[in-house]
Formats: C-alpha cells, structure tokens, sequence
C-alpha cells in the first residue's frame, strides 16, 4: 500500500458488479447503507455484459425475456438514488482486519478502503486477460505489453498495435487513434465479432488513412529489457511482415480465475466459498458470498438465487454496520420511508 494512497471509509465494498452486486447496492440502500464496488472489467454487469450482452435470459421474474445488457441497464436505473461508487478494472488483492474489526481492503492499483463489511459477488471469479501464445511476451508486459486501458493518457504519442477482433479491440482502436502516434489492428481474419457500427467506423479510419489494418498473426516480438521496438505478423501465407511497434494491446478474450479471493482464508469448498443460508456469511464475520461464487447445500446457481441471498445478506450487514440501531422490515409497497429513498413517494397511490 502506498504511503500516500488515501483511505476510502464506507459501510460494505462489494467485489464484483455483476447483477449480483448491483442487486446489493439496492438492498444496502434500503437499510441506509452505503456501498463502493470493485470490477476487473471495465463497466457495470458482470458476464452479463461481457459474455452475453444480448443473449436473452428467459427466469428474471417478471422479464419473460431480457438480454444480459438490458437486464444491467435496469438494475443500474434501480440503484441510481443510493449513489453507488465504482471501481472498475481493479482486483480485490489484499485483506487485513484491523484492530477496531473493520476490514482493510487493498486493491492491485493501490486504492484502499476501511469496511464494516466486505461482499464478494464474484460470479465465477475474476476475469482474466487470456494471453497470446507468443513467446517471451512475459517480459515484455507491464512494460510495453498491457491487457486493459486503465489511464488512456498512457498510449498519448505511442506506436500503437492492437491485436483482436472483438468489442474491446475496435472500441480501443476508435478511442486510442485520435491521441497515439500511430495505430494499427491486427487480426487474423478481415471479419469482426464487434459492434457493425464499430467494425464501420473502424474501416473509415483506415480509408483515410489515419489508422492501419493487418491481417495476419503476432508470432515474435522484438526489442530489449522489456520495451518493444517492433512485431513480427505472418500473414495466411505464412509471411512475416515487420511492424513498428513500442506498444501492443492485445485482446484475446477473457477467463475466468478466483484470483487473490483464493488467499483471504475463506475455507474454500472445491474453488467456492461456503457459507450458511441464513445470513450468507462466510467463516470471517463481516465478509459474505453471494451469487455463483458461494456454495451451500441445495445452491441453484442461478441470478435470481443471487438476488433472494443478497437480501437475507443485507439484513445481517445492517447489524455490523450500525450495531445500535433496530432493524425494522418494512415492504416498498407500504413504506413511505423507503419510498422517499427510491424517490417515488410523490408517485405514490
């Protein structure tokens, strides 16, 4: 942690804002509770957004069909009144209870939060970049080789190659090509599995010649002490062509891993967390698991199951977090006081 990273207090950070966490910040917002999220992605939704956006989800009570994205839209309009602050492309790293009970959470770029309680709603883990097979590219990353844009001003006048074909690998082209020195995509076919209107914009820049595309495979890197000067692509008749290159974003899709979660002495049950079917709550008190990431006796993995934990989960949080006040169970439907939080008690019957 860095001497000089500034310490965020909040009531719960939940890892993880697939519709599971998202769900929370609605529930935790009910009870007066304030929550900060952490995602490794880029943007609210978990697999959802990332693996199936407009694949259709046919068991959300009261959507007889509903895509990935627009179920993430919906839960996002519904947290909107509580003001849920988010994290995104970070790594829950680093855990330590401190001496007052509360929980310090360190993430992989150093933000750090002081919490009452931590809920990990991780799905099946983090998602990982999955690397290219090129070799030695090990010691090039970190350096010249990044797998996510975390800080665009990074890439400002660099020599710029990105490798992929999906959504992050074009939306990364049109929104890096207006500050880099020079950009080229490569891929190994000249078709996408991105957005039409992103693959058009794409080509446009490359007519006007503000932009390359080479079609073809990275199979060498070239350059020294962990800084690229250039990359070898073979083409579909196994030619190589030497690019110039001090940078190179690839997007070879995701996996995905438990990461560090593994580490924070959670009695793991077969890369699950355990927990009881009353609260949630794993074997630390104060830390509870949510959704695919915990295991139970008869556990569905399924997201309305998510939801029906977080609000058990929620009522417990309530008692760490504000240990003299009474818990009262109220419904939405009757309750002026929560309607005045949704903001819809002028809307009211």
């Amino acid at each position: 942690m860095s001497d000089t990273a500034p310490i965020i207090e909040t009531d719960a950070v939940i890892i993880g804002a697939g519709p599971c966490g998202l769900f929370t910040v609605f529930e935790m917002g009910l009870l007066d509770m304030k929550c900060h999220l952490i995602d490794i992605l880029d943007r609210p939704g978990g697999q959802c957004a990332e693996l199936y956006p407009e694949k259709p989800i046919y068991d959300i009570p009261a959507y007889p069909c509903i895509t990935g994205q627009e179920l993430t839209d919906r839960l996002m309009e519904q947290i909107a009144p509580f003001d849920p602050v988010f994290h995104f492309q970070q790594m829950a790293e680093g855990l330590e209870q401190l001496e007052n009970g509360k929980w310090r959470l360190t993430t992989d770029i150093g933000t750090v939060f002081d919490t009452t309680c931590i809920i990990i709603a991780a799905g099946g883990g983090s998602f990982m970049p999955k690397k290219p097979p090129i070799p030695d590219i090990d010691s090039y990353e970190g350096i010249s080789v990044f797998y996510s844009v975390r800080q665009m001003e990074q890439f400002k006048d660099k020599e710029l190659v990105i490798v992929g074909g999906g959504d992050s690998a074009l939306d990364w082209c049109l929104n890096l090509q207006p500050i880099v020195k020079s950009l080229t995509l490569v891929h190994r076919r000249d078709s996408f599995r991105a957005a039409p209107d992103s693959v058009t914009k794409m080509r446009t820049l490359v007519e006007k010649g503000t932009m390359a595309f080479q079609m073809g495979q990275v199979k060498a890197l070239q350059g020294a002490s962990g800084q690229l000067s250039a990359i070898e692509v073979q083409d579909q008749d196994k030619n190589i062509q030497t690019l110039k290159c001090d940078t190179l974003l690839p997007f070879f899709g995701l996996t995905m891993k438990l990461g560090p979660i593994a580490d924070f002495g959670l009695n793991l049950h077969q890369n699950l967390i355990p927990v009881d079917t009353e609260k949630f709550e794993t074997s630390k008190a104060g830390i509870f698991a949510i959704g695919d990431i915990n295991h139970y006796p008869g556990k569905l993995k399924l997201i309305l199951s998510g939801f029906h934990e977080s609000a058990l989960m929620a009522r417990q949080a309530f008692k760490y977090c504000r240990p003299d006040a009474k818990l009262r169970f109220e419904y939405t439907t009757s309750s002026s006081s929560l309607q005045s939080k949704l903001g819809v008690d002028d809307k009211a019957a």
